[in-house]
């Protein structure tokens, strides 16, 4: 006993929270529906959906780590995300490298160094002449000290001696002016070695200004500054006494020679810079797929780099502008299909509920398909031979157009597929055998459950899809020249599970969105429909008259439905539904009357039209609370459109004649609105056409068809047909359905022989004639076609006594 208490009270706990989920979801879907802001709600829900969409569907497939060292373990198997190119910087520093190594070595030439050294022998030996007239006893240390920093040389004693000697500093100038030209007419270095090495890699001269200097061989006419300085320690200078000073002061001279061709390092480095500059990276092509590590391995060099070049590309700051570029391409994708549709197609016009379910399923969905992704690219160990590229064909792309389609209609759904499929490519790495894949099979898993009407049409369709996306695969592999390999078994298998996998999806969501929503699909009208319904059962009990006109007008609505291509299903149980405000007060109508006197002979007109018009409030109020569904709920108002209630606005004319005061045509007038839909009109005619079918005398199928046209007309005629879509050639068409239906209703029945002592023939049973109709009067019939009661209903054979009637029906 007390586990079966906690099982209810849990049972009633879980209940609760759901009633108080749908509440709160319909609290959202009202607010969101309101007209005021309800444009600013959609433009609000469209981009906050656009900004959800574009960092869910961006092609990043590595969200959680974007560096690795080498050594390190890979987490998981990390392949290529897109076609680029790697630098190779090894070889592309071996490169530069060699560039500058053969970069040619800068030389310059400087022709002023023999006019150098002359002017230091001058100064020199002008030093010399002064001192040995203002000092004669000058020492060799102070000599040194003046003599040694201006030739840049150290000067031993006998060196200085020997320039203090010299005679005739005039002509010793003079023929050391001519030696050092003739000298410096060739090109010394300071390593004749070096420099030959360097003309290997070429060279370049230039002056002293920097100027280049071109022609001629620059190898030709090169001296060490070795064998220069041998050549000087020979020379012989006029003006200078003895030999031995003469030896000596070559000596100096030579110490003092500088080589006129010398290195420039500045401008040779130059040179080797701009040659690596020229060099351009060496780079190697990483292609979309590509394997770069597995998992569990260890990250060596190489990896490391590509690894860092392909998140240093997700780093960027380009991905700022791929981020900007998606936003815009989702807003333009949702946008302007969705004006063209509006415009140019007459059955898109999804109401605010819609849109936002549909932005609700589109972010589902893409987060559902992005995290099967991200999964995909991980179990390359748990299935190798299994190519990563396969597994979207596994993916179940039809089952969000499936759902568009049940719970709207196919316009909806096509514009749905539209849209979803491009964003699906994108996600996919700007796949297009994706957009191809999931929009064909979108397409064909709307069509599929068009007209569903219990779960087995769900996975009929699903099998619909698992066909063509069969076909596609196959199509695809063939494209690819792979249909003859090992990974065609797995696409086809994997295409065939999808569109079952689809409609597995379709079916777990359409009882969680009708409940959560409150949409009506058609397997819910086909519950509805059930006669044994507690709201039709309670109409059936307190209104049996209103229960039979309610049943018969369903009959009239489902024929001329499915006459004109309209919801058959949605009709007949609209038609059920539709006076179930009448369960409220059901003697004040004609219908539920059995003998009584007429209440309404008690009231004014004027209350009584109130009375017929309130079941509309209160059927619409009845539905809602048993949550029957709004297309019903919409029927239910607008299935007497604002049509007059003629017997009483002329009766209240009739008395208002009298007294001499007016009455208002629109105090009699159902407040509406006019059917907006076929199925709504279709039972606004259906039951006008039933009610005044009673009415009948002798109803043959000329009278019928007759009745049938002359109200259809009026009812046309009173424009109350004006707001929803039936044609004239729709109203042809249910003309002939409803005719039909009626001529079977009212058919005739042979007369059964009686014997003669029980009197003579029986005649035919009449319908009893009713000159008021449950709207307080029969709408538009001829006085013709009114009498005051049929014969066949007063036979005396209906008192006639309990055993012959038994025996009548062949019982004993």
């Amino acid at each position: 006993m007390a586990e079966q208490l906690s099982s209810k009270k849990e049972q009633h706990t879980l209940t609760h929270l759901s009633q108080l989920g749908s509440n709160l979801l319909d609290s959202l879907v009202r607010k969101f529906s309101n007209p005021e802001t309800a444009r600013r709600n959609r433009f609000i829900l469209i981009v906050s959906t656009a900004l959800l969409m574009t960092l869910t569907i961006l092609p990043s497939q590595h969200p959680f780590k974007l560096s690795y060292k080498i050594g390190d373990i890979a987490t998981s198997d990390i392949r290529v995300t897109q076609d680029m190119l790697v630098e190779d910087k090894a070889l592309t520093e071996q490169r530069r490298k060699d560039a500058a190594n053969n970069a040619p070595v800068v030389y310059n030439l400087n022709e002023q160094v023999p006019g150098a050294l002359n002017d230091k022998l001058q100064k020199a030996l002008a030093i010399v002449s002064s001192g040995r007239v203002a000092k004669p006893d000058k020492s060799v240390t102070q000599w040194r000290a003046e003599l040694s920093p201006l030739l840049d040389t150290d000067l031993s004693e006998v060196e200085i001696q020997a320039l203090v000697r010299i005679k005739s500093e005039k002509l010793f100038l003079a023929s050391a002016a001519v030696l050092l030209d003739e000298l410096y007419q060739r090109k010394i270095v300071l390593d004749e070695k070096v420099f030959q090495t360097d003309t290997r890699r070429g060279l370049e001269l230039s002056d002293n200004n920097g100027h280049p200097i071109s022609g001629g061989d620059f190898s030709s006419g090169v001296t060490d500054i070795g064998e220069a300085r041998r050549i000087v320690s020979k020379w012989s200078f006029k003006g200078v006494g003895t030999a031995p000073d003469n030896a000596r002061i070559s000596a100096v001279i030579a110490r003092i020679l500088l080589p006129n061709l010398f290195y420039n390092r500045e401008a040779t480095e130059l040179r080797a810079r701009s040659a690596m500059e020229t060099v351009r990276p060496v780079l190697f092509k990483l292609q979309k797929g590509e394997m770069v590590v597995r998992v569990g391995e260890r990250i060596t060099p190489e990896q490391a780099h590509k690894l860092e070049t392909i998140f240093g590309v997700q780093r960027s700051g380009s991905r700022l502008f791929m981020l900007l570029g998606t936003f815009t391409l989702i807003l333009v994708l949702f946008y302007f299909p969705y004006r063209f549709a509006c415009k140019n197609i007459r059955k898109f016009n999804p109401t605010n509920k819609d849109v936002l379910i549909i932005s609700l399923l589109v972010i589902m969905s893409f987060i559902f398909f992005k995290t099967a992704l991200l999964i995909t690219h991980n179990i390359g160990t748990v299935f190798p031979s299994v190519e990563t590229s396969s597994y979207f064909y596994l993916f179940p792309f039809a089952a969000g157009a499936m759902i568009v389609r049940v719970f709207m209609n196919s316009e909806v759904a096509l514009v749905y597929c539209a849209v979803t499929a491009p964003l699906f490519g994108i996600m996919f790495e700007n796949s297009m055998l994706v957009v191809v894949y999931s929009l064909l099979g979108g397409i064909v898993g709307a069509h599929g459950v068009r007209h569903c009407t219990c779960r087995g049409t769900v996975y009929t369709a699903g099998f619909k899809i698992s066909v063509v996306n069969l076909a596609l695969a196959l199509s695809f592999q063939t494209i690819n020249n792979a249909i003859f390999t090992t990974q065609t078994m797995y696409v086809a298998l994997f295409a065939l599970l999808s569109g079952f996998i689809s409609a597995g999806f379709v079916s777990s969501f359409i009882p969680l969105v009708e409940n959560l929503f409150q949409y009506t699909t058609d397997i819910k009208l086909l519950e509805l429909a059930n006669l044994n319904s507690p709201l039709l059962r309670e109409l059936m009990v307190k209104a049996p008259g209103t229960y039979h006109h309610s049943i018969v007008v369903g009959n009239l609505v489902e024929a001329a439905a499915e006459s004109i291509g309209a919801n058959p299903l949605l009709a007949r149980v609209s038609a059920y539904y539709h006076d179930i405000g009448k369960v409220s007060k059901p003697l004040y109508f004609i219908e539920n009357q059995t003998g009584e006197e007429n209440r309404h002979d008690k009231l004014a007109p004027s209350m009584s039209a109130l009375i017929l018009i309130s079941h509309l409030k209160e059927g619409a109020e009845l539905a809602r609370e048993h949550r029957i569904g709004q297309p019903i709920i919409d029927i239910i108002r607008q299935h007497h459109g604002t049509a007059l209630i003629k017997f009483f606005y002329e009766r209240a004319k009739s008395q208002a004649a009298l007294t001499g005061q007016t009455v208002e045509e629109k105090d009699f007038r159902y407040p509406g609105p006019k059917p907006q839909t076929r199925e709504a009109g279709i039972v606004m005619l259906a039951d006008c056409v039933e009610a005044a079918s009673r009415t009948l005398v002798n109803p043959s199928p000329d009278r019928i068809q007759g009745l049938v046209q002359k109200l259809i007309n009026n009812v046309f005629i009173d424009g109350q047909l004006d707001e929803c879509e039936l044609t004239l050639k729709n109203l042809h068409e249910i003309a002939r359905s409803f005719t039909a239906i009626l001529n079977g209703i009212f058919h005739h029945r042979i007369d059964y022989p009686e014997s003669a002592s029980k009197g003579g023939d029986r005649r035919r049973m009449e319908p009893r004639e009713q000159t008021k109709t449950e709207h307080g009067v029969m709408p538009h019939v001829d006085n013709a076609e009114q009498s005051s009661e049929t014969p066949a209903l007063q036979e005396p054979a209906a008192k006639k006594g309990g055993s012959e009637n038994l025996k009548r029906l062949g019982m004993s």
